[in-house]
């Protein structure tokens, strides 16, 4: 609230305190704020208006916070305070509240500012200047109520009194304690009354008591006779047995120590035997002694017996800590564990306190400055084995395995192995000098993190294969070497070129010259270029004539050289030649000479070419020249002469590089990895080559054979790269071994390994690696399996109290009656040897008891031999043997000896029955393979599929072995190793098969860019998770779809000469007029050589075909005679519509006088896609990946492919593209990758798992397997069987049982402290029924007169407080509790509180309870009873809320009835607070618990019959009385009257006055 400066209508309003300024830090600061004065409507005013007295300061000093601060304060956390609800803290009536599962609250805490050096309280300004005030409330749940659970009722006891009156009693445990406020516990034992009969004497009011028995104490004269006994042992015994022999000596000795062993004369034990006595006297039932004449005279108990005196447990101190577990620096584990034990110097004896821990320990940590950090364990790697395409094709198919010549992707494998972390290693690979400082391998187990890949894809670059173009024609005859003519030796020679450079140069290549021998060589000859236009001689007009040719002068390559380097070879002479008059026969000019038909020549083939010509005109009659015959028109010339003996050079291939003795350094081994994979150059050496000359057809010839020139070499220069030596990891430690005992004691031989790895392989000639990578040895096997046992000796003789203290006792007897005797237990190995005994105490198993109870038979005792050994049976099953014991002494003359119902003198049993039946039980397992099929593939891990993850298994089946009564016995009983075993198949993965691919087919298109084809075909679907198909079209098959590109020149038309011209009208005389030609025209395979042979037309460009016909006018005689026409002009392309393209002819023959020639040149316009063309690029799509013929994957290379098109859309030939100088911008290959199939890898099966029950028939054991790499591609995928399992063997399953407790026996009287029994039995079973019931028998313990607490009952199970199904829990707890028991009703009055105390506990089940009923005979009311969630009968379930338990007298719930209500109404209000008063549950325990503590009684409104009692009527009237004299009395005290009071209130700033009248209640 804002200070009010004055009373009136005006009010001082202090403003924030603004930022605390100064100029140094912490306390001297200052800050201020604004103050002002405004009226009560809010509009401010004058300070002048408000009271100057009360005006807040302006100004206050302050703490100025610097950075430095931050150190100095810090915020303080208070812990949060108890949870209250929500409900709790709001305004208002509180309202009903069903609680499910917990109410929400808030709890608070205290947040504070702090000076950190002495934690004095600080403003918290200062540590809000560095972080916000952390919050002072969060939300909270609070627990419903969880009332008491208790168990059901045990069954009635017997009747404390065997006459009169008496108590039986039954009891029950608490299950689950009350909590946050539950209701309490109600009573757990219930009394009845019980009358065996009517008391015929005194024996229903006094009793004979027996009381506990005193401490054991020791006689008094026995020290002293003790003492006199040892004084009489002096050494002259011992010097007297010296007189005898060694060898009696020798047996004297062992008689003594065996003697001592079987005393208790042990450092460890100080038995000494005692008394204790007891009392018996007479008991009134109140509890009060009386004369022991009151109570019925019996056989008294005895009063005085042997007993051990008590000797605690003593031991040494303790010895020094052991040092440290931890030696080393470990940041994520630093504390180890250290111990000490102390030695035990005296057992407990008798009631002594037993001994404590001898062992103890305590964490620690290395301790002085030198601790080394602890070893850090890495994972390593061996290097990458070579990259195999095999690896990958034997995953597809086991045959394809090992091929060679693969390329493409491929698989590369590596061992992965644990070492210890250590940074010398980069070191040592690079060092050869440290070879034995590389980490040595140890249990992978030491490695954490994810492993490293065992395998990983990898490239093997295929290799280019060399392509050659065809062979160029045979060049002219020249000299080997034209420098050097000596010799008349030539050759021919024709040649190729690489078309594509293969991988490794053109070294790899076939070879590119061939030579064939020849005579009269020349290294410059004339080339005829063309010959001129025929000139007639002496200047005629016609007749024969001369034509001059044009030639060059040419080397033996056919390049044009200097003309002088020919003028030793004879120029070409002018050609003859005719020039046809006008009445001459005219002929065209020759064709060219055709290709060669043969190549070379021998005796039975020749090469030959030909050249026609045709006639284009007949002669005029008689006065022209004659027309040749048909014969003439054709000339044959041989060629290619020279013999069919080619020569060439042949190489063979590389050899190794080797040391170059001319070159230095030598080369050195390198132990380390090099950089590129160990493939670094160390000095350069040389490879040398084999060439050789090759006749063809023939084989190697003499190297004179073959030209000089063209030979390859034989030596080159090469990088030598560096040795790599193995190198190799030390061993590794040997393997533990396991000190593991057959069933005889005997340790079993095993043996221990070691092993070591192959880091890096040897390479280029280094040292190889040794071939010993595994060793294996016995292990040492020990003398004695390790192991411990107690060895118990012989009963020493039974020891009677002296006689002396029991002399007074009636019917006592000097040399019998009870007593007492011990023996020694001592410690041994298996083999019988003496051990320590602190090795049985802490190996072996408990220690057995060296004293127990005995009897010395007294005179009138019967006395019996031992019970003599059995018989030996006849027969199994059907036999029986018997075993017989006598009476001596005495004993065979007393007639109750004779008795031999009492005293049997022998015992009959059947024999053993050796009858055992097995039968199968459970399911069958997995199927497994046997562990010989386990072996590793070839990359080291299991991929799916591989031949031994598939095939024949086996499955198993528990077997269990019963005896002839049904008893589970050991499988061994039966003759069986405990399982059936049954064949089985585990499916093999069949993989999608196809074919293989088909041909290529023809490109679609015979010039430019087509496609090609080929195909596969499913042959096999896949089954058994196989690798999958790729997609198919609807006929099964997968294409593949490659871009191709056809030489436009590959199939050309090919016309043969003109027939001769068949004239329409027959002038016979002039020979002339119009006429046809015909021709042939093939489409030829157009090879370097010219067409070689003929094809389909189709192949052929139609539009491009020639003429098969043609119509035209002979010319008559005299006619002027053209040749044919030449080849049309180009036309321009800038103005392809206003040009003409041109073709010309010139004449062959002049006319006579009088007749013209017809036009020498023919035109047509240029029209665009007519006759003239515009011509581009067209780039086609990519093609699909493409790998080379050797790969599967990998890398490879998409191609796309460019055409010249011309404008009307048909592709040509590159070269018109090529004559305009297009540009080419596309790249036409790029690369890329075609995913291996790479198949599923699996890790090994692991190791079996324990047996998930060690007994009975429910055993399983399991195994797994990881996935070590997910399949790529189309590889084939992981199974989905990833764990298998099998049954363990059936093994009985043994327990010890308790049976009940006997009731408490005090020998012969009625009451006080005496024994109770209980057996134990063992239990065999299949494991399938658990033989302990959730609840246990109280033991009861009675004693007249008393009222008094049982035992604690044991602890219930662990009980988790949550809500079912929420998810919400409040921790665990258990319970046990302590009930009350009386035998006397007069003393019920007196009984203590019943006691229950809790503990918290792990791992509790969470439990619901409910109501269950089911009908009852002869009855129509139900048998209703609480049950827990998990089965569990409980003796109380709360009714909900408004309703109480109404329980039978047999303790069952009867019924839930409403509690009543009892409304009282407040004044002014009719309806008023409903108050509900509702029965409280009985006792509480004595302990501090959760909840109220004493007694509560409580007052049950129904009675057993269900019915209101009649009590409740009567409170029902009172109240209804009590609430009308309160209702009047509220009426005349709250009666109207006038009073005035004035009351004033603001209106508007201005006080007025209001009269009213008031009710005031009093």
């Amino acid at each position: 609230m804002f200070p009010h400066c004055n009373l009136s209508l005006f009010i001082c309003f202090p403003g924030p305190w603004g930022r605390c300024m100064g100029s140094d830090c912490g306390p001297g600061g200052s800050q201020s704020r604004a103050v002002w004065c405004a009226h009560v409507d809010g509009w401010t005013t004058l300070h002048t208006n408000c009271d100057q007295v009360q005006r807040p300061s302006n100004q206050r000093n302050c703490f100025r916070v610097c950075d430095w601060h931050k150190d100095l304060y810090d915020w303080k956390l208070g812990a949060w305070n108890e949870c209250v609800p929500v409900s709790a803290r709001t305004f208002g009536a509180p309202r009903l509240f069903t609680c499910s599962g917990g109410e929400e609250g808030i709890q608070t805490r205290e947040v504070g500012c702090i000076l950190k050096s002495d934690g004095s309280p600080a403003e918290d300004a200062i540590c809000e200047y560095f972080e916000p005030k952390p919050r002072l409330e969060q939300a909270c749940l609070i627990p419903c109520p969880q009332d008491c659970v208790v168990s059901e009722y045990s069954p009635w006891t017997s009747c404390s009194k065997t006459c009169g009156t008496g108590l039986r009693n039954r009891v029950r445990s608490v299950l689950v304690p009350p909590l946050f406020g539950g209701s309490i516990c109600p009573n757990l034992t219930e009394f009845q009354s019980c009358k065996p009969g009517p008391c015929t004497g005194p024996e229903g009011v006094y009793s004979l008591r027996v009381g506990p028995w005193s401490p054991c104490a020791l006689p008094q004269a026995r020290t002293t006779r003790q003492v006199k006994r040892r004084k009489g042992k002096g050494p002259g015994l011992r010097e007297r047995a010296g007189v005898k022999d060694p060898e009696t000596r020798e047996l004297i000795q062992k008689k003594r120590t065996r003697n001592r062993l079987n005393r208790q004369e042990s450092p460890f034990w100080d038995i000494q035997m005692g008394y204790q006595t007891r009392e018996v006297i007479c008991m009134h039932r109140n509890g009060s002694a009386m004369g022991r004449n009151l109570c019925t005279l019996r056989d008294l108990p005895l009063t005085v017996q042997s007993c051990v005196l008590p000797k605690d447990c003593q031991i040494t101190d303790w010895v020094d800590w052991s040092p440290c577990s931890k030696t080393c620096l470990d940041p994520e584990s630093p504390r180890g564990n250290r111990t000490r034990s102390r030695q035990v110097l005296q057992f407990p004896v008798g009631e002594g306190a037993e001994c404590p821990p001898l062992e103890e320990s305590e964490s620690c940590e290395p301790q002085g400055d030198g601790v080394p950090p602890c070893a850090t364990y890495t994972w390593r790697t061996t290097e990458w084995s070579d990259c195999r395409v095999d690896l990958l094709l034997s995953q597809q198919d086991r045959r394809r395995y090992n091929l060679t010549g693969l390329c493409g992707g491929g698989l590369q494998t590596r061992e992965v192995y644990c070492v210890q972390a250590n940074a010398e290693l980069l070191k040592y690979l690079n060092d050869l000098r440290e070879k034995e400082k590389a980490s040595r391998p140890v249990e992978n187990k030491l490695c954490e993190g994810p492993v490293p890949n065992r395998s990983q894809l990898c490239q093997i670059s295929c290799p280019i294969d060399c392509e050659v173009s065809p062979w160029g024609a045979w060049g002219p005859c020249t000299f080997e070497n034209c420098d050097d003519q000596a010799g008349k030796k030539g050759f021919k020679l024709r040649k190729r070129q690489i078309t594509n450079e293969p991988t490794g140069g053109p070294g790899n290549c076939p070879h590119l010259v061939e030579a064939v021998p020849c005579d009269e060589p020349s290294c410059y000859d004339w080339q005829l270029v063309s010959l001129d236009q025929c000139i007639p001689e002496d200047e005629k007009q016609c007749g024969p004539g001369t034509q001059l040719p044009q030639v060059r002068c040419v080397n033996s390559n056919g390049e044009e050289v200097d003309r002088n380097l020919c003028s030793s070879s004879p120029a070409p002479e002018p050609a003859s030649c005719e020039v046809p008059c006008s009445r001459d026969c005219v002929l065209s000019d020759w064709t060219s000479w055709s290709t060669c038909s043969q190549t070379c020549s021998s005796k039975t083939i020749e090469g030959k070419q030909m050249r026609t010509r045709s006639i284009l005109a007949y002669n005029a009659g008689e006065g022209g020249a004659l027309c040749p015959n048909s014969s003439a028109l054709q000339e044959v010339r041989n060629c290619n002469e020279h013999a069919c003996t080619v020569y060439h050079w042949q190489t063979g291939p590389w050899g190794p590089c080797t040391e170059d003795p001319s070159a230095s350094p030598l080369n050195t081994s390198l132990g380390g990895r090099a950089s590129s994979g160990g493939q670094g150059p160390c000095s350069m050496g040389m490879q040398t080559r084999k060439v050789i000359c090759v006749r063809v057809n023939v084989g190697q010839v003499p190297p004179k054979k073959c030209p000089d020139g063209p030979r390859p070499n034989t030596v080159r220069p090469c990088q030598l790269l560096c040795k790599r030596d193995c190198i190799v990891t030390p061993f590794s430690d040997w393997t533990t071994c396991p000190v593991t005992c057959d069933a005889a004691g005997n340790a079993v031989k095993k043996k221990q390994s070691r092993k070591r790895l192959i880091i890096q392989m040897p390479s280029n000639g280094g040292q190889d690696c040794p071939e010993v990578l595994e060793e294996e040895k016995d292990c040492e096997v020990p003398k004695v399996c390790p192991g411990f046992r107690w060895k118990t000796h012989k009963w020493r003789k039974c020891q009677l109290v002296p006689w002396f203290l029991r002399q007074n006792t009636p019917g006592a007897q000097e040399t019998c009656g009870p007593g007492l005797q011990t023996r020694a237990v001592s410690c041994r190995q298996l083999d019988g040897t003496q051990a320590d005994i602190s090795e049985c105490l802490k190996f072996a198993k408990a220690m057995p008891a060296i004293t127990q109870r005995c009897q010395l038979p007294c005179q009138d005792d019967c006395q019996l031999t031992n019970w003599s050994k059995f018989s030996s049976c006849t027969a199994d099953c059907v036999g029986v043997r018997t075993r017989k014991r006598a009476l001596i002494g005495r004993s065979k003359k007393k007639d109750k000896c004779k008795n031999t119902q009492m005293y049997p003198l022998s015992e009959t049993q059947y024999c053993p029955c050796d009858k055992y039946n097995a039968q199968p039980v459970g399911n069958w397992s997995d199927c497994i393979l046997p562990d010989g099929g386990k072996a590793e593939s070839i990359l080291g891990m299991k991929v799916q599929g591989d031949v031994k993850e598939c095939g024949q298994g086996y499955r198993y089946q528990a077997m269990v072995c019963y005896d002839q009564d049904n008893r589970l016995v050991e499988t061994s009983r039966c003759n069986s190793h405990g399982y059936i075993e049954e064949a089985c198949i585990i499916p093999c993965p069949s993989d999608c098969k196809l074919s293989e691919w088909s041909n290529w087919s023809r490109c679609s298109k015979s010039c430019g860019s087509g496609v090609k084809v080929r195909s596969k075909w499913l042959r096999e679907k896949p089954y058994n998770g196989g690798r999958p198909c790729p997609k198919l079209d609807h006929i099964n098959q997968v294409y593949e779809v490659v871009p191709c590109q056809s030489d436009c020149n590959q199939y050309v038309w090919v016309a043969e000469p003109w027939s001769v011209w068949k004239v329409s009208n027959v002038d016979l005389k002039e020979n002339c007029g119009e006429g046809v030609q015909t021709r042939k025209v093939r489409c030829m395979l157009n090879t370097i050589d010219g067409p070689s042979e003929s094809v389909e037309d189709y192949l052929c460009d139609p539009e491009e075909m020639p003429l098969g016909a043609r119509e035209s006018r002979l010319p008559c005689p005299e006619d002027c005679v053209l040749n044919d026409w030449g080849p049309w002009s180009r036309c321009s392309l800038v103005r392809a519509e206003t040009n003409n393209r041109v073709r010309m002819a010139y004449t062959l023959r002049s006319p006579s006088v009088g007749r013209e020639c017809p036009e020498m040149t023919d035109k047509e316009p240029c029209s665009l896609n007519l006759n003239c063309f515009n011509y581009f690029y067209n780039i086609t799509d990519w093609s699909t990946c493409q790998l080379s013929p050797n790969a599967v994957c990998g890398s490879g290379i998409k191609t796309r492919m460019l055409d010249c098109v011309r404008s009307d859309g048909k592709s040509v030939d590159m070269k018109f593209c090529e004559e305009l100088d297009l540009e080419k911008k596309w790249q036409m290959n790029i690369s890329c990758v075609v995913e291996c199939p790479v198949n599923c890898q699996l890790s090994e099966w692991s190791a079996w798992s324990e047996c998930s029950q060690t007994c009975g028939l429910e055993g399983k054991m399991w195994r797994q397997r990881s996935v070590v790499q997910a399949s790529q591609g189309d590889g084939r995928p992981c199974p989905l069987q990833m764990e298998q399992w099998k049954p363990c063997p059936v093994r009985p399953c043994y327990r010890w049982q308790y049976s009940q407790w006997s009731e408490c026996r005090v020998e012969s009287v009625v009451c006080g402290h005496g024994m109770r029994y209980r057996n134990l039995s063992c239990f065999v079973s299949d494991g399938s029924i658990d033989g302990e019931g959730s609840l246990k028998i109280f033991h009861l313990f009675s004693v007249a007169g008393d009222c008094y607490l049982m035992e604690w009952s044991d602890w219930s199970s662990c009980v988790s407080i949550c809500v079912k199904g929420a998810g919400v829990e409040f921790g665990s707890v258990q319970v046990r509790s302590r009930a009350v028991l009386a035998q006397e009703p007069e003393n019920l009055q007196l009984c203590p509180d019943q006691a229950w105390e809790s503990q918290p506990c792990t791992v509790g089940e969470c439990y619901e309870y409910k109501w269950f009923s089911s009908s009852r005979l002869n009855s129509t009311r139900p048998l209703i009873w609480c049950q827990r969630s998990d089965g569990l009968n409980a003796g109380v379930c709360m009714c909900e809320e408004g309703f109480t338990e109404v329980l039978s007298s047999t303790g069952q719930l009867d019924q839930c009835a409403p509690i009543p209500i009892l409304e009282i109404p407040t004044a002014g209000d009719k309806k008023g607070d409903v108050k509900t008063s509702r029965a409280i549950n009985p006792t509480m325990p004595s302990t501090i618990q959760p909840g109220r503590t004493g007694r509560t009684w409580y007052l049950q409104p129904y009675g057993p019959d269900g019915k209101l009692k009649m009590w409740v009527y009567g409170v029902a009237a009172g109240a209804f009385v009590l609430l009308i004299f309160i209702v009047s009395m509220i009426y005349l005290a709250c009666k109207p009257r006038q009073v005035t009071q004035p009351n004033y209130s603001y209106n508007r700033g201005k006080p007025h006055k209001n009269n009213s009248n008031s009710l005031w209640c009093i």
